[in-house]
């Protein structure tokens, strides 16, 4: 397991992971730069384009504790530069946790358990992880246009009132998210079923990150304290896990 952990977190693969993410700021400052020139061209106010970027820029850091927990959460498997880059350039926790543990249960594993796993593992993990999340990149090439002009399509039919009926775009969001919503929700609640095992953890934490997010979204919604919005994620991640440690400390 030493060995492995050493592989994993080998100052070689720092360094890799930090040339890729190093141009990838750059070409983000790139843009920066240009937008802001572009701005001012057509005639904005500079202090406008400033107050702007760091109001973004505020609140960003916030949301971005999730990624930073998704990166901690892979890294005690598969170590912290891989871990890095895959939540750092189009990767997303969800995704990476469900195909990680997928390829190493196809590989014989029982799951992504660091006592199982060697570099051979780890090198099949990784591959499948990235192969996987270029499906998206290909599809934005070649079909986003289209997609686009669907989802952005504005409504041909209207209600009994007049009101313009939900498009293509609003069934087609609702749809994934059920969807999405259903695989995670399912797969917890099979794990306190009969024959499924008695792991109620996932589904407590999923409860408990549900609620908060009801809590922030009835504070923004009803209450109009629209900065929640930014937070919102981040934190019912962080109340969630805080109630997870707990539990387990408790029992």
């Amino acid at each position: 397991m030493e060995q492995y952990l050493a592989g994993v977190n080998s100052l070689t693969f720092y360094a890799i992971v930090a040339v890729v993410l190093g141009f990838i700021t750059v070409m983000c400052f790139v843009f920066l730069i240009k937008s802001y020139k572009a701005g001012v061209a057509i005639g904005m106010d500079p202090k406008v384009l400033k107050k702007t970027i760091m109001a973004s820029a505020t609140f960003t850091l916030l949301p971005s504790i999730s990624i930073l927990l998704g990166v901690i959460a892979l890294s005690g498997t598969l170590g912290v530069p891989f871990s890095w880059l895959r939540l750092s350039v189009i990767g997303a926790l969800q995704y990476e946790l469900n195909v990680a543990e997928i390829a190493a249960q196809n590989i014989g594993l029982s799951g992504l358990n660091l006592s199982e796993l060697d570099m051979g593992a780890f090198v099949t993990i990784a591959l499948v992880m990235t192969m996987g999340i270029l499906g998206g990149v290909f599809c934005c090439i070649f079909f986003l246009k289209k997609y686009l002009s669907k989802i952005q399509a504005k409504p041909k039919k209207t209600d009994g009132a007049g009101a313009s009926k939900p498009g293509f775009g609003a069934h087609a969001t609702t749809a994934m998210f059920v969807g999405l919503c259903a695989a995670y929700i399912g797969s917890y609640i099979g794990q306190v079923m009969p024959g499924g095992g008695s792991n109620y953890m996932p589904l407590f934490v999923a409860i408990v990150a549900a609620l908060c997010m009801a809590v922030f979204e009835f504070l923004v919604q009803k209450k109009k304290m629209l900065v929640l919005e930014n937070f919102s994620l981040a934190a019912s991640m962080l109340i969630a896990m805080a109630a997870a440690v707990i539990v387990n400390l408790a029992i």
